[in-house]
């Protein structure tokens, strides 16, 4: 017998109006604290809390619930160094044909450069992978939905993990990614959708001193 379609949502947990809004609260002041890093110290994390943040993120929301999105976790040192110098030689070249001075100019106050050693300073690199479409054993094609999007709200979910269990992260999105599909060996599904050194950070980290946009400038009521 095949299950439902649809079941019960017996684990929705309806709270006190004080209640919800002491928890948005506090969930808000402690997202506000969370900031990309790109210096991080090299002290282990446990395997297990990456797997816990990664299943996490396996809860986003998808087109057609297709989940599209594989994490490739990267703790070998030398894979990590293997990342690294391929990245950096892909920014060399990229930095040196960029036309775009406005984004150059844009990415400065934020200490971006051709120089990557968080990749390999941070314990755990891990690259997210967006899957165009599933081949299943029989060989037959099934086509993914809303990929981007979907992927693009699982690496939130991520990061907010990431963040809850104490550790420190960055979203890296080197161009073009595409060494990253080879170099892990990924199936012609799939390609990098963003890297995500993650760790703790390093003792004199440093954070660009920049604020975010109000309330009032993010949102409108209607």
């Amino acid at each position: 017998m095949e299950p439902p379609a649809f079941i019960p949502w017996d684990s929705f947990q309806e709270l006190p109006q004080d209640q919800m809004q002491a928890q948005a609260l506090a969930f808000y002041d402690r997202m506000k604290r969370r900031r990309c890093v790109r210096s991080f110290s090299e002290r282990p994390v446990p395997r297990e809390i990456i797997e816990s943040c990664v299943s996490a993120a396996g809860t986003a929301p998808s087109g057609a619930n297709k989940q599209p999105w594989h994490f490739a976790i990267v703790a070998d040192p030398q894979r990590k160094q293997e990342i690294r110098e391929a990245a950096e030689e892909h920014e060399q070249a990229f930095y040196q044909k960029i036309q775009d001075t406005q984004w150059v100019d844009a990415l400065r106050p934020l200490g971006t450069g051709i120089d990557k050693p968080f990749l390999t300073q941070a314990p755990y690199v891990v690259v997210v992978f967006a899957q165009r479409f599933h081949t299943d054993s029989q060989g037959n094609t099934e086509k993914h939905y809303y990929v981007k999007e979907s992927v693009g709200m699982a690496v939130g979910f991520f990061l907010v993990a990431l963040h809850q269990a104490g550790l420190a992260s960055l979203v890296y999105t080197p161009a073009p990614m595409s060494f990253l599909d080879s170099l892990l060996h990924r199936p012609s599904n799939e390609r990098a959708f963003c890297v995500c050194p993650i760790g703790y950070p390093a003792a004199d980290a440093l954070v660009p001193n920049q604020s975010r946009k109000t309330i009032e400038q993010i949102a409108t009521w209607y």
